[in-house]
């Protein structure tokens, strides 16, 4: 081996020497957090939901006789006012049966006629066989008249008592007979009403399902056809399902935004003003979901401006429109951070430490026979607040919070520093006394942070 390539391997282990230790000496670097202060910052907590738009009030009709609809003068989507025609059915059929049971009543008018005669008949007779039979029966006692006569006399009274008895009762099933005529008529007007259908509130006929010239089935003996809709448009509810772990946290007249998807942008108030007591469960049985039906109310004056002034129908909203509702369950104006902020830590405890139990206060608890302690985490909550360059993990008190920040009961005073991006360094990286690299937030997340 020459002298120049000894002196060039010697050089070479030199250089790698100096690379080594240059690595091994190297100081890593430090993780780049960015921070905000405690301040006092207003906290709306909400519970979010979506559902869809119905009018408080939705009358759905169905005829109560079957036929043809032979008249329908409205259309989808027009205004209606209490009292108007809606539809009316071909009344054929029902006036036949009205007029039949017109001339049966009529019918058995003349029956309770004839028969009142003829009681008035047998009274007559009745009174003259009895005028007779009172006369012979001191005659007969005295031996006046033979037996037999009085035998003629006494049968003919007995006779005429007991047709004046019937013709008495016949009058009485008359009578009967009358009334039961009288209620046949009145159904048959009634059923023959019935033809004609009226609107029974203001609205906006929402849904039309029949037309002129179809046969409708009524709900005397079926489940009868849905003609039509009809809704009052002027309050409109959105109904949303609230899952059942929120469902607790909303209360009646909660105040409530409101976005429509047909009104992209646009926001609007509203109020709850109905909570459903039953539960609506969807889903199989290992995977259901529990949820309750909220309703809230929207407010007029919040879509005044879309109102259309011009058109007969100027509520801007239509029924079945999607919307999202948030409901603002809860209010603090207090110190809070921002949400990310705050992490969960499990803490190590021993479950055989001294505690209160049934032995008395203090007394260690086993856990098994070998009376080792048995290792359990605790989760709390905690911030990591920086100062001169290092974090100090420390544990808090949380309460509401909303999209943004999340309140702080107990553990900070106000005005620190505490460590908010990244998330993955609070949750997971970042530990009590640790040294950290303070950046701004938008150098942070740009990768550029140094």
């Amino acid at each position: 081996m020459g002298k120049t390539t000894k002196y060039i391997l010697i050089g070479l282990g030199v250089v790698v020497v100096i690379l080594v230790v240059l690595i091994a000496t190297k100081k890593p670097a430090l993780t780049q957090v960015a921070t905000d202060k405690v301040a006092v910052h207003e906290i709306n907590e909400t519970v979010s939901a979506s559902g869809k738009i119905k009018p408080h009030i939705e009358v759905k009709i169905s005829p109560e006789v079957s036929g043809e609809i032979v008249e329908l003068p409205i259309k989808e989507g027009d205004v209606v006012t209490k009292g108007e025609l809606l539809c009316k059915i071909r009344p054929d059929i029902l006036q036949s049966e009205l007029d039949r049971a017109e001339a049966q009543y009529n019918t058995q008018k003349a029956t309770i006629g004839n028969a009142k005669e003829l009681l008035n008949q047998s009274q007559a007779a009745l009174e003259n066989v009895e005028s007779i039979y009172n006369r012979d029966k001191p005659l007969h006692d005295n031996k006046v008249i033979t037996d037999a006569e009085f035998e003629v006399a006494k049968s003919n009274y007995f006779s005429a008592k007991a047709q004046y008895e019937a013709n008495k009762e016949n009058v009485v099933s008359s009578t009967y007979g009358l009334a039961q005529s009288q209620a046949s008529v009145k159904e048959a007007h009634d059923n023959l009403v019935k033809t004609t259908i009226y609107s029974p509130v203001d609205g906006v006929v929402s849904k039309l399902s029949v037309e002129k010239g179809e046969r409708v089935l009524g709900t005397q003996q079926f489940a009868g056809t849905e003609v039509m809709t009809i809704s009052d448009l002027s309050q409109l509810d959105v109904n949303v399902d609230v899952n059942e772990n929120d469902i607790n946290r909303v209360q009646l007249g909660d105040s409530s935004k409101i976005e429509v998807d047909a009104f992209l942008g646009k926001s609007f108030a509203g109020t709850v003003i109905e909570i459903g007591s039953s539960a609506n469960v969807v889903g199989t049985n290992a995977d259901q979901v529990t949820n309750f039906t909220v309703k809230v109310r929207i407010d007029p004056d919040s879509y005044k401006n879309l109102l259309v002034r011009s058109a007969a129908n100027p509520n801007p909203f239509r029924p079945g429109l999607t919307g999202t509702v948030e409901i603002k369950t809860n209010h603090a104006k207090s110190l809070a951070v921002p949400i990310q902020a705050v992490t969960t830590r499990g803490q190590k405890k021993a479950a055989n430490a001294a505690v209160t139990s049934n032995n008395g206060p203090g007394t260690a608890v086993p856990v098994d026979s070998t009376n080792k302690p048995k290792i359990t985490a605790l989760a709390k909550e905690y911030v990591f607040v920086y100062k001169a360059g290092k974090v100090k993990q420390v544990q808090v008190t949380t309460g509401i919070q909303d999209d943004s920040y999340i309140q702080i009961l107990s553990g900070l005073q106000g005005g620190e520093e505490v460590v908010s991006a990244p998330f993955a360094a609070v949750s997971k990286d970042l530990n009590d006394g640790m040294a950290v690299q303070k950046v701004d937030k938008s150098k942070l997340f740009s990768g550029t942070g140094q």
